[in-house]
């Protein structure tokens, strides 16, 4: 069977359990850890509480998935006769993807018959779920494991993401960001307006001035290289502030015709990293 084959993911796509189940992917746990204690992302505490602590400036570190827990996930499947097709987080932001290519070749000395295929989505947070959503779209359109693969590479970088931080403190702290950079998140009534560029990385667009000014550029920058129609989902991500997700939902769809516009907290990997406040916007688009 050309579609025996598993989509693999981790939970930095930021996809509720329940809907990844509903696209049949399987999704890998990133860990943080607070006050000495580890938590798998999204589960062991409530996304309240987690944003409450960085709200505090709690330090929260996180930890990329290790080639051993790569190798404990994949050989079950492997060993059943599983092909698995892995798309992972931004190697541009993690070592995460480093790890699976190392697992895939440990893992490929004892399976040499079956397929094992590391994606670098070169995306994070929902544009990492975007691009895992297209992927068992096109599955269930019948590719088969070399053909969605080389779709993957060729479209990644159609997924665009623009986003904005409430400050750039989390960012700078985690190493994300510059501390020159990190001077605008200081500044009376300027937002930052970023975006994650073609090599997987954060980068400082333009600053806006007051937070519904950088919600509403984020739609601006979607109506200058969106290409959605009326089949496309568009993602948003919020580091608890549903109410300027919703904002920017409506934004978006008094401008597209989209067919759906889903709404999730930012991880507390990720979440970690941009702070409490982040609101981010995911679409297809002619380019990042």
């Amino acid at each position: 069977m050309t579609n025996d084959y598993i989509i693999f993911t981790d939970s930095t796509c930021d996809l509720e359990p329940e809907y990844a189940d509903t696209l049949g992917v399987s999704v890998i746990a990133l860990e943080f850890t607070y006050d000495g204690k580890s938590y798998c992302d999204g589960t062991g505490m409530s996304y309240k509480d987690f944003y409450n602590l960085l709200r505090e400036k709690k330090s929260v570190t996180t930890s990329q998935i290790n080639t051993g827990t790569f190798i404990e996930k994949f050989e079950p499947y492997l060993k059943e006769g599983h092909d698995i097709l892995y798309i992972a987080f931004s190697s541009g932001l993690s070592g995460t993807f480093a790890s699976a290519q190392i697992a895939r070749e440990e893992l490929l000395k004892s399976y040499p018959e079956r397929k094992l295929i590391v994606v670098d989505s070169l995306c994070a947070s929902m544009g990492e779920g975007l691009l895992v959503y297209y992927a068992a779209q096109k599955k269930r359109e019948g590719l088969s494991i070399d053909e969605l693969a080389a779709w993957l590479e060729a479209h990644k970088l159609n997924i665009c993401h623009w986003f904005t931080v409430d400050d750039l403190f989390h960012l700078k702290r985690g190493g994300r960001v510059s501390a020159a950079s990190a001077v605008l998140g200081t500044m009376l009534g300027v937002k930052p307006v970023m975006h994650v560029d073609n090599a997987g990385k954060l980068i400082l667009m333009e600053k806006a001035r007051g937070r519904k000014a950088a919600l509403n550029s984020l739609v601006e920058h979607m109506k200058a290289t969106a290409t959605v129609t009326e089949n496309d989902a568009v993602f948003i991500s919020h580091g608890d502030a549903i109410d300027d997700a919703n904002f920017v939902k409506d934004l978006v769809l008094k401008a597209f015709p989209v067919k759906e516009v889903r709404i999730n907290y930012v991880g507390s990997v990720i979440g970690s990293h941009s702070g409490p406040g982040t609101l981010a916007l995911f679409f297809w688009g002619k380019t990042r």
